[in-house]
């Protein structure tokens, strides 16, 4: 017997005419087809039309292609936040290739490490970075070493080429504008590699698919209530997590990309008024620059500026400060293995009408999924239970869905366990409210066990932010004989501000318990990662050897 299930499951198989692999390099050419003459970038006092970028994009990948670049090679790419690094983005996929952008802050060493593990065949470099990235290349043997592609940029003093090295300008001579797009077979092929800041041990190499970065830059824009043609200002690295896949979003949006080399106070401000930006991404520590700007540095925003912002989790006094100088924030969270951010705070419209702390503490939670991603939970890593949504209970976040990573390069027994029980493993704790939106207490790593009580460091800090002479802080176990490890702060002290151990501890016992209190206190700029997250690890470390 015929029925309907057999024609819709059997006969109406997928086939060429309606079947072609999700990828972001439709967001280019669909923008260029329709908004040609739309501008696609400015960068000082040069711009760039869709129309120019989808043709030099074509030239750099046809370029790349006859320079001995094949389908599933990777690209390494060594910019900041300038044109020459938002069209890697396209031209590198175009031409089948991998992309895999190298964050900017690392040595030598590092660099060297990621293009070997990645087996980059070319790495495109700022001059700003001639310098460290010639010395990664010095211990790779020649026959395995990347074709150096300088990429000349007016904002920096331009580098002179070296033997076995070539400007950008000429692969894009090279290039056929004629020449076709090699579109990926399947959509679970890889298109890009990012290293995790690699805090213990070398670097994971997590390779993201084209389906998942369509899918990751698609739900940006509905989470973020994104209309077409936003103004977006590149404060985010790009090389992290590919930009938590903007370059994609804004193009997808037929939006203006603003490209900013240095992340000051000053310029933000500057570039906010100037072109009218509607939207950028910041980590908190942004958002920190922005709050303790200088008096002649602020400028109040024409229209309500979007700040999406996520890295560690954002305190509600800085939540509420931002928002009191004109700006929106939307909190998310989510990490390098699953494209940047996969969890939002969605927004209320009743929370509206709470109180300003009510509304910060709403706010600093990290949600529910993105519409991509296809669960979240709180889970107790050892039963595999989910924990109660009660808002109390800690366990481990977990995640699962179109929006994780195919896994880490060279690495299937880290991969696996990962993956333990059907789900991603984050590494962060936190607990389930009963609304079912997440909220972080911890790295795993970093509750504190005091005397058999845990403590969350996030508390602490929490805590900390409230005193108006603390810029940034930090919360760490150190040892103890007798507690087994006890609470110590590192903070930073706004300009001109001073404070003393005792004073921070009392101010402390205002809020908090007295065995949750910092036992020590130290003043010092804390060490930073390029999204602002700081470096924990760091300090650990320190008062390991105090």
């Amino acid at each position: 017997m015929i029925t309907n299930k057999n024609i819709m499951e059997k006969d109406l198989q997928p086939n060429q005419a309606n079947y072609f692999p999700l990828s972001p390099i439709s967001f280019l050419t669909r923008t260029a087809n329709i908004w040609p003459d739309k501008i696609a970038w400015i960068h000082g006092k040069k711009k760039n039309t869709y129309k120019q970028l989808l043709e030099k994009c074509t030239l750099i990948a046809s370029g790349l292609r006859k320079n001995g670049i094949s389908t599933g090679d990777t690209v390494a790419a060594l910019l900041p936040n300038v044109p020459a690094m938002l069209e890697c983005h396209f031209a590198i996929p175009m031409a089948g290739a991998i992309l895999n952008t190298i964050n900017t802050r690392l040595d030598a060493k590092s660099i060297e490490f990621i293009l070997k593990h990645g087996e980059a065949k070319a790495v495109l470099v700022d001059p700003e970075f001639s310098g460290v990235i010639r010395e990664s290349l010095k211990n790779i043997s020649p026959q395995k070493r990347p074709l150096l592609i300088n990429c000349p940029d007016d904002e920096f003093i331009k580098s002179n080429p070296k033997n076995n090295e070539a400007i950008l300008d000429e692969i894009i001579k090279e290039g056929d504008i004629n020449s076709e797009i090699i579109w990926p077979e399947n959509e679970w092929q890889a298109c890009s590699l990012n290293y995790t800041s690699g805090t213990t041990g070398d670097p994971k190499g997590v390779v993201y698919h084209h389906r998942g970065a369509w899918l990751t830059a698609t739900s940006n824009q509905m989470v973020w209530e994104m209309k077409k043609h936003p103004t977006y200002l590149w404060t985010l690295p790009m090389f992290h997590c590919n930009g938590w896949c903007f370059p994609w979003t804004i193009t997808a949006m037929a939006g203006t990309h603003i490209c900013l080399r240095k992340v000051e106070a000053k310029n933000i401000y500057s570039l906010i008024k100037k072109h009218n930006v509607t939207h950028f991404c910041g980590a908190p520590i942004v958002l920190s620059m922005l709050i303790n700007a200088k008096k002649t540095e602020i400028i109040k925003p024409k229209n309500k500026v979007r700040i999406m912002t996520a890295a560690s989790s954002p305190p509600p006094e800085i939540l509420a400060a931002i928002e009191e100088k004109g700006f929106e924030v939307t909190h998310v969270y989510g990490l390098t293995e699953v494209y940047g951010p996969a969890v939002i705070c969605e927004w209320k419209e009743e929370w509206n009408k709470l109180s300003r702390d009510l509304r910060a503490k709403k706010k600093a939670r990290q949600g529910v999924q993105y519409p991509a991603l296809a669960e979240i939970s709180v889970i107790n890593p050892e039963s595999m239970f989910p924990v109660p949504s009660d808002g109390k209970t800690i366990g481990e976040v977990m995640l699962r869905g179109n929006m994780v990573m195919k896994g880490y390069l060279k690495n299937k027994k880290t991969t696996k366990e990962s993956f333990l029980g059907g789900w991603f493993h984050t590494g962060d704790l936190g607990v389930m409210h009963p609304d079912s939106y997440i909220e972080l207490k911890d790295r795993s790593k970093d509750i504190i066990i005091s005397g058999g009580e845990n403590i969350s460091s996030i508390e602490i800090e929490e805590t900390l932010y409230k005193n108006p002479k603390i810029l940034a802080a930090a919360v760490v176990a150190r040892p103890d004989k007798k507690w087994g490890e006890v609470p110590c702060a590192f903070i930073e002290l706004k300009v001109g501000k001073k404070s003393s151990q005792t004073e921070i501890i009392n101010f402390c016992k205002k809020h908090l318990a007295n065995f949750k209190c910092p036992k020590s206190v130290f003043f010092e700029v804390l060490p930073k990662t390029s999204t602002g997250k700081i470096q924990k690890f760091q300090l650990r470390e320190k008062v390991r050897n105090i």
